[in-house]
């Protein structure tokens, strides 16, 4: 390949879409404008966000999970920025490492901004994610689209949510743009929003709005704040009860199972395929853009 030649992959997890970008050696110089490019639904290979895939020895933001973790999930947005994490993402970067003959069956550590995730890749093609602890920072918020206004609960979960709960998902909008948030100080650097609405008892349903990328069909992350939120509303918080709180979680691209431990712990399980792999050529994808 020349070096304007990048090779990919492209995966999803409840179609929450990523370019992959298999580079061990931390060699492929990529920067904002070139993921967002590369994400570009029209002019580029297309996805929420891209899964650069790096060993953590070869990275400065993850030399120090190296003994904990060979590979590091470098997430990008969709437009381009930097992100800590993404539930989603990483099941489908450990599907990609199990598709390339770099990762077992069974349990996996990866490495990501938010912290080491231990993941576990089953044979009937789910992947379970334990998330880590969520944290429920006590500053409040409010979100508001056009002239309907929520309290929302703050939920951190390695990125930060804001999670409200509706009446009607469609009171949500068309998430093109994002949802306004007050204080502005709660989310110095952007939120991730999802509007949440009752299914059924554990039951919940839900549509986000990624900071960077807009409206997409599945966000991880999100649904572990959702399940963590709606414990605390729903007065099943299992570190009072002493027993797991479970919620499935329908979204627009499927479901997901999340699951709170009375230790705080997260775990959520759902599926994760590859579709597609190719070489893209940077320079020839900015003529066609520039």
């Amino acid at each position: 390949m020349s070096t304007s030649q990048i090779a990919f992959l492209k995966g999803h997890g409840t179609e929450n879409d990523f370019v992959i970008v298999p580079d061990p050696d931390n060699a492929v110089d990529l920067p904002a404008s070139v993921v967002a490019r590369l994400c570009d639904r029209r002019a580029g290979i297309g996805g929420d966000g891209l899964l650069h895939v790096v060993r953590s020895a070869a990275h400065p933001d993850a030399r120090s999970m190296a003994g904990q973790a060979e590979w590091f999930m470098d997430y990008r947005n969709a437009d381009g920025s930097v992100a800590e994490m993404c539930g989603n993402g990483v099941r489908v970067f450990a599907r990609y490492l199990r598709h390339a003959g770099l990762a077992e069956e069974g349990d996996l550590a990866v490495a990501t901004r938010g912290g080491v995730k231990r993941v576990r890749l089953d044979g009937d093609g789910s992947v379970t994610v334990s998330m880590g602890r969520a944290q429920l920072p006590g500053s409040g918020v409010r979100v508001t689209v056009g002239d309907r206004g929520w309290d929302a609960r703050n939920v951190n979960m390695g990125n930060p949510h804001a999670v409200a709960f509706v009446e009607d998902l469609a009171h949500a909008g068309d998430l093109l743009s994002a949802p306004s948030f007050t204080p502005a100080s709660v989310y110095p650097d952007g939120v991730n929003v999802e509007f949440v609405v009752d299914r059924g008892p554990g039951h919940l349903a839900m549509r986000v709005h990624e900071r960077g990328s807009g409206e997409t069909r599945s966000c991880g992350t999100g649904a572990c704040a959702v399940a963590v939120a709606a414990a605390r509303r729903d007065g099943t918080d299992p570190a009072v009860t002493g027993t797991p709180a479970t919620y499935t979680v329908d979204l627009p691209g499927g479901t997901l199972v999340v699951t709170e431990f009375p230790d705080g712990g997260v775990e959520m399980t759902g599926p994760a395929v590859i579709v597609a792999e190719g070489v893209v050529d940077v320079d020839l994808l900015e003529t066609v853009i520039g």
